[in-house]
């Protein structure tokens, strides 16, 4: 998503990759030269020894108990329930919950279960977080609980994770819960509602960018407008989340698109409520539907103001076409 249209991704990544001597930044990241993590095994079914599992099954913290003796050093990535749905591809959008321990020191480790805690949102394959979760999922269907043992190669490698409490050169053992797989070219579907007459009109276009038409000879709006094109029936969108979505934007005084997320690949994740994105986006997206088209009109001063941003000119009116896919 291009800067130049201010929509930032901005994911928090507790167990992003590490990318220098400091373990305390939680963003996406990836190795550089002078700190490229060593190879990652190929992952295996099963190696004794092997931890075990209790408790509630997928969906659920699990409790891992440790078997006695040293890990094997091999990359385990053993499916303990396999779900129902399709399968995660490279790129996908993928929702992991997950609890972790420490096999070197024995420590239960930070879970998405615990209180405060959230799932994981990233993209399959990406490198953005440690192998033991952006390979692992690969393949593996949604609904799915996986029990992953990973060594330092696919773990915190030889810096560790200041944030998880994890030393350099440890293993550490997973279980994820694959929640969610989005690919990149997702789209809604269901019955279109125009907005107003008196508002941009738009056509759906399948896996491409909707087409976006500013009526002719109306003035544009001072205040930010919304219209809900498809209501969804997911959870409502809260201020801090990170949202999946896909979008276009196009400007009001000529009916230019400026941006959109088909131009980058497709679906794009951003942080919303949190001054991340335009104030727009801000207001306009909180309270709204898993699974709703949204239409904004967004005024200069929710824009980007007096400053042309790229090929969006100062004091510009921009119109967006917003899909909201996911919200974590």
């Amino acid at each position: 998503m291009r800067r130049t249209a201010g929509l930032l991704i901005t994911l928090p990544l507790l167990l992003a990759v590490a990318c220098s001597s400091s373990t305390k930044a939680a963003g996406p990241a990836t190795p550089t030269t002078a700190s490229a993590a060593p190879t990652v095994p190929t992952p295996v079914n099963e190696a004794s020894p092997m931890p075990t599992l209790s408790g509630g099954g997928y969906g659920s913290k699990a409790t891992i108990t440790l078997p006695e003796g040293q890990p094997s050093g091999q990359f385990v990535v053993n499916t303990v329930s396999e779900g129902d749905r399709a399968a995660v591809n490279k790129g996908d959008w993928v929702t992991v919950n997950y609890t972790a321990k420490d096999w070197t020191t024995g420590k239960d480790l930070p879970s998405s279960y615990d209180a405060g805690g959230k799932p994981q949102l990233y993209q399959a394959g990406s490198g953005q977080l440690v192998p033991a979760f952006d390979q692992s999922v690969i393949g593996k269907k949604v609904g799915s609980r996986l029990l992953v043992v990973a060594p330092p190669a696919a773990a915190f490698g030889d810096q560790g994770s200041s944030q998880l409490g994890v030393a350099k050169g440890d293993t550490v053992v997973f279980v994820l819960d694959i929640m969610e797989s989005l690919p990149q070219d997702s789209t809604l579907s269901g019955a279109m509602t125009q907005a107003p007459a008196n508002l941009p009109q738009v056509k759906d276009n399948g896996k491409a960018a909707v087409t976006i038409t500013v009526p002719a000879g109306q003035a544009a709006p001072t205040d930010l407008q919304q219209a809900v094109l498809i209501k969804g029936e997911g959870k409502q969108v809260k201020s801090g989340q990170t949202l999946v979505v896909q979008y276009t934007g196009v400007l009001w005084s000529n009916g230019q698109q400026f941006d959109s997320s088909w131009t980058h690949g497709g679906a794009q994740a951003v942080q919303i409520g949190t001054g991340s994105v335009i104030e727009g986006w801000d207001k306009g997206l909180v309270g709204q539907n898993v699974g709703s088209r949204v239409l904004l009109v967004v005024p200069p001063a929710l824009g980007y103001k007096d400053q042309a941003q790229g090929s969006v000119p100062a004091n510009s009116t921009l119109v967006f076409v917003i899909d909201i896919l996911e919200a974590v």
